[in-house]
């Protein structure tokens, strides 16, 4: 099996709903993503996919996020933003736009330099 990574981040506010605590007020983070696919086999030019490509497929979901309350994107009407739920999305999308025999493999979110969420299938 074969991995590629690439990672790239947005900034982006949000709040929990029924948190207690700091968390519940409206705050913002510069978030890091890494975005993880895989293969088994590689393509005729000896890769899984072009790490151009993948970049480009991974800021365009991500662009969905950037400079925005993720409350009140549509995704998070009834949904926490919390850091699991936005790795959930980012997964979910990147797998849906990735070629033939790649698949997504892990997303991996950072609301800050030490806090972090992955998700994986």
């Amino acid at each position: 099996m074969y991995e590629l990574r690439v990672e790239d981040e947005f900034a982006a506010a949000h709040f929990l709903r029924g948190y207690e605590g700091k968390c519940e007020n409206l705050h913002g983070h510069n978030w890091k993503v890494e975005v993880r696919v895989a293969s088994g086999g590689l393509g005729e030019l000896g890769m899984v996919m072009d790490f151009k490509k993948l970049k480009g497929l991974v800021a365009e979901v991500l662009e969905m996020f950037d400079h925005k309350c993720l409350n009140e994107i549509d995704t998070f009407s009834d949904l926490n933003p919390t850091t699991e739920n936005v790795a959930r999305i980012i997964y979910n999308q990147v797998a849906s736009r990735l070629p033939a025999g790649v698949e997504a493999s892990r997303v991996t979110c950072w609301e800050s330099d030490r806090c972090g969420a992955g998700y994986f299938e």
